[in-house]
């Protein structure tokens, strides 16, 4: 079998962060958790992930520090798995995602889910990048600075 290449070590945000979430699976089950999905059997329904999957990758979510279980709150002897602050965090990263599929992976006029602002039921705006100061950002006005080259002439 083939060992998966670790990242939880690279110097690199962006691969600290793959590493963390690992795989579809995990970033689907925190999407069903921003959407209110909280027992092994509200995921499963939803995903039709086999448990053994979605076993794994709930534990790897929790010991990630992006899920905790918490006693059932309809007070049963159950758990429920709710985000963390951690997982809380990814909420902008989900929602970037759902816009650039929602720009890219769907025909004009083909169904799809729709995220709405609870207060007005509105979609959201398109999240853009800023500068410091306000700019709006495109790829080309970045650069990424690599370990060991700060302050290098």
């Amino acid at each position: 079998m083939v060992q998966r290449t670790r990242l939880d070590e690279d110097s690199c945000p962006v691969a600290r962060s793959v590493d963390a979430i690992g795989d579809w699976w995990s970033l689907l089950i925190v999407r069903d958790a921003f959407d209110g999905s909280r027992r092994f059997g509200e995921f499963q329904r939803s995903l039709g992930v086999a448990k053994n999957i979605l076993t794994a990758r709930l534990r790897a979510l929790v010991a990630g520090g992006i899920l905790e279980t918490v006693p059932a709150s309809d007070g049963s002897a159950y758990r429920e798995y709710v985000l963390t602050v951690k997982g809380r965090d990814l909420f902008p990263v989900v929602v970037a995602l759902r816009q650039w599929g929602e720009a890219h992976w769907f025909g004009p006029g083909e169904p799809m889910s729709r995220l709405l602002d609870r207060r007005d039921g509105r979609p959201l705006r398109t999240l853009e990048v800023r500068a410091a100061d306000g700019r709006a950002i495109r790829p080309e006005d970045t650069e990424v600075e690599r370990v060991g080259e700060v302050g290098e002439d």
